[in-house]
């Protein structure tokens, strides 16, 4: 009799939070943010949410980022994204330095990812897809990375252990001692100590769903963290506190929603950004962000599209992979 294979069980665990919805930082125009976020890192504005020049909504994947109109907020460290291409996405990011001229744009691409920051001085990491290491993704936002004080890491961990009860642990590479929060499937929070000196908190924030929606809100309430009582499905906070001194560890707003609040799960629009009206190909204008995933422990890898096929070559490619 052949032999049962064996299965790693726990690498399909989720914990209480199930998934990073969207990370929003404030931007003074929406001008450059076009530029940027959608000319150069090719990703979509939301086409049915805040169509006006008051707020925009742009489109990664399953998530998304939250760009409300007044002034300007950078986040404490850097934005993980896995994009279908770093070599395409270099391409997009020479041509929009120009128009992004005497801003704080700029690029440089490293061994495993190419490194942009936007207009107003926000950092973000992107990364060809890997699904051992990302999951069956070309598109998405896997992680969101903080720079926190020496010393934050472990009682960061066990704060989102124990108030969260989501899985949480400390690693330690080149780039340091961090704690690792799993937020969803193969989606984390990573809080890197660092001796640098870290900037003052201007109020940007992270929005997670969490299962379990009134634990974490009675032991957030018992301790004075709420800060905001939005509705029946979301409430916030922002202290990240060691839970025996009540120290506060790092600040970063949290909206939290229940899995049962009327945006959980909605479909989000990715369009393919190498559509154009001289090169249009039918039926390509979508973009899938997602990856074959194999019946084993990992994911197929991602299939090799020619660099200079057409987009219907890259669409029906994408296709057949799947």
């Amino acid at each position: 009799m052949a032999a049962q294979q064996k299965y790693d069980r726990k690498a399909e665990d989720l914990g209480n939070i199930v998934g990073l919805e969207h990370v929003n930082v404030t931007i003074p125009e929406q001008g450059p943010a076009q530029e940027f976020y959608l000319m150069a890192l090719g990703f979509t504005r939301d086409p049915y949410m805040f169509p006006g020049t008051n707020n925009m909504w742009v489109n990664v994947g399953k998530s998304q980022f939250h760009l409300p109109t007044r002034g300007v907020q950078v986040l404490r460290g850097h934005v993980g994204i896995v994009v279908p291409s770093l070599d395409e996405l270099c391409e997009r990011l020479g041509e929009a330095r120009k128009k992004l001229e005497g801003t704080k744009f700029d690029c440089e691409r490293h061994n495993e990812y190419v490194e942009a920051t936007c207009p107003w001085g926000n950092k973000f990491r992107l990364y060809d897809p890997d699904p051992s290491r990302f999951g069956a993704i070309n598109l998405g936002i896997p992680y969101v990375e903080f720079d926190v004080p020496e010393g934050a890491a472990d009682g960061i961990a066990r704060f989102y252990r124990d108030v969260f009860l989501t899985p949480a642990k400390i690693e330690e590479n080149g780039e340091g001692r961090a704690a690792r929060v799993s937020v969803g499937h193969h989606q984390c929070l990573v809080f890197r100590e660092t001796d640098r000196k870290i900037p003052e908190y201007d109020q940007h924030h992270i929005q997670v769903y969490v299962q379990e929606f009134s634990g974490p809100h009675d032991e957030l309430e018992a301790r004075g963290l709420i800060t905001e009582e939005s509705d029946q499905y979301q409430y916030r906070f922002q202290d990240i506190v060691d839970l025996d001194t009540g120290k506060c560890l790092f600040t970063i707003e949290h909206e939290v929603r229940s899995c049962t609040h009327h945006l959980y799960n909605r479909r989000l629009v990715n369009r393919n950004p190498h559509q154009s009206n001289q090169h249009y190909q039918m039926g390509a204008d979508e973009w899938d962000w997602t990856l074959p995933r194999s019946s084993g422990r990992l994911p197929a890898a991602p299939q090799t599209i020619a660099a200079n096929a057409s987009p219907l070559a890259r669409s029906r490619a994408r296709r057949v992979a799947a």
